[in-house]
């Protein structure tokens, strides 16, 4: 967890160096140039020490919760990845790891969206499509044939 500050040439929990213009931050042995990483709290909660970890784990517990939650759903009916990717945004507004956790899910959301796309894929998807339809309407027709349109069940005793 990344529980400093976000000012220039200081981090806690990182090790970091100047590379020209871009700042270089070395987490969790990812290195990442990127900027926009760290604290998303404003600037009065991060000038102190205590209450920027107050806000940190109270950032925690509710994301944990909304975590939490989003597993509970998964079984049960409900959005339960949705709630979960809720959850990691949340956290992802406070903690490093959680921002390239997302920034990572992003990027292969992407990828498989472009996929689906690809006109290759699409083709055999749709050609797959039909086939299994084609293969569920003669089962039908083979047991309307057979039996007529009656139900397998005898709902009248």
């Amino acid at each position: 967890m990344n529980t400093g500050s976000n000012d220039q040439g200081e981090a806690v929990g990182a090790a970091a160096q100047k590379d020209g213009e871009n700042e270089v931050h070395e987490v969790l042995g990812t290195t990442v140039t990127e900027e926009g990483l760290g604290s998303k709290a404003p600037a009065f909660i991060q000038a102190r020490r205590s209450l920027h970890l107050s806000w940190q784990v109270g950032v925690f517990v509710v994301g944990l919760a909304v975590v939490i939650a989003g597993i509970i759903m998964l079984p049960l009916p409900g959005p339960g990845w949705v709630v979960i990717f809720g959850g990691m945004a949340i956290w992802a507004t406070e903690f490093v790891w959680a921002q390239l956790v997302m920034r990572w899910t992003k990027r292969k959301l992407t990828e498989a969206a472009q996929r689906a796309l690809d006109p290759k894929v699409r083709r055999r998807n749709i050609i797959l499509t039909s086939i299994g339809l084609v293969v569920i309407g003669v089962l039908l027709g083979i047991y309307l044939w057979k039996f007529g349109f009656t139900m397998p069940w005898k709902i009248d005793e």
